[in-house]
């Protein structure tokens, strides 16, 4: 009779549910089956990827470089303010989705793309201020664009698209490995490659080497003198703005009356690590064709390609 009754309760305890302290270590014991559980669930709440706390300061940064695009052909310092805040969250989108752990797919993809953007825009701008560097200003723009989109799709064929841009061999760059991995070395080299261009951007306000039409006056550029009380035809209206390209035009130059002073030095300090910028550019672009292209190679062989040319006879 014991004998029985302990084969009951034996069979007692298989039969009942585990407690929810037992579940809990289970799972965090990495059990599989209370993970899948867990994951696949029908009533497990779905999440919006779109409101995590990442991508909301994602959304935020473009609010705010929309606007200092809005301010930028007539108000330098609050369009550098504007901008300058946008790329700074940069920073923290990343910090935010690392605590909350929220890091996902659409966020790096809307991060890398709010980057380019602004980047170009901003380039777009400078290309109209100096219209004789306007070249150099689109290969800038080209240089970047593509060799991101090569980098990223490069990823995603190659290793797979649960891998991250981020994660580059270091025995296929040591630049590229660094660059990406070290985040010391990723914030310096983005956050002065837009300091440099923010301060060519204040240098067309405020440079009279750079942007001579803001020494030029009405009477210099028209012949003419200004009298007062006497009506002005729109001939000199016209020439009041010599270059309508130009950032900042003679009367909001002006108006503002900045100083180049620090433009320079910011400029100066910033030009070598914007430089070495569009180098890790190049690199990244050429390593993207590299593994572009074995993965091609690798193909072609499993295809049989390129066919064996028949002899002739």
């Amino acid at each position: 009779m014991p004998q029985r009754q302990t084969r009951q309760q034996a069979a007692k305890q298989r039969d009942t549910p585990a407690s929810s302290d037992e579940e809990r270590e289970a799972k965090l014991n990495g059990n599989g089956t209370a993970h899948q559980d867990a994951d696949t669930s029908d009533d497990a709440p779905r999440e919006n990827i779109f409101l995590f706390w990442p991508n909301i300061i994602g959304y935020f940064r473009i609010v705010l470089a929309i606007a200092s695009l809005y301010y930028m052909p007539l108000h330098p310092r609050t369009c550098t303010v504007l901008y300058s805040v946008s790329c700074l969250l940069d920073a923290l989108d990343g910090y935010v989705a690392r605590i909350y752990e929220q890091s996902t797919k659409f966020g790096a993809v809307l991060d890398m793309v709010t980057d380019r953007c602004t980047t170009a825009c901003l380039l777009v701008f400078l290309s109209s201020a100096f219209p004789r560097w306007a070249i150099i200003f689109q290969g800038l723009i080209a240089l970047d664009l593509a060799s991101h989109y090569m980098h990223m799709y490069a990823t995603l064929v190659v290793s797979g698209s649960d891998s991250s841009h981020k994660n580059i061999d270091k025995s296929k760059s040591f630049i590229l490995n660094l660059y990406y991995t070290n985040k010391i070395v990723l914030f310096i080299f983005c956050a002065l490659n837009e300091v440099f261009f923010i301060a060519l951007y204040l240098l067309s306000f405020s440079s009279p080497l750079l942007s001579p039409h803001l020494i030029k006056t009405v009477e210099n550029t028209s012949g003419e003198a200004l009298q007062p009380g006497v009506q002005v035809n729109t001939s000199i209206l016209r020439q009041i703005f010599p270059d309508p390209f130009s950032a900042a035009a003679l009367e909001l130059a002006r108006a503002n009356k900045m100083d180049s002073f620090w433009p320079w030095v910011i400029a100066g300090i910033s030009f070598p690590i914007m430089f070495g910028k569009q180098i890790i550019n190049v690199v990244q672009l050429i390593n993207a064709s590299k593994g572009l292209a074995d993965v091609d190679i690798k193909a072609r062989k499993e295809l049989g390609l390129p066919r064996p040319k028949p002899k002739k006879a």
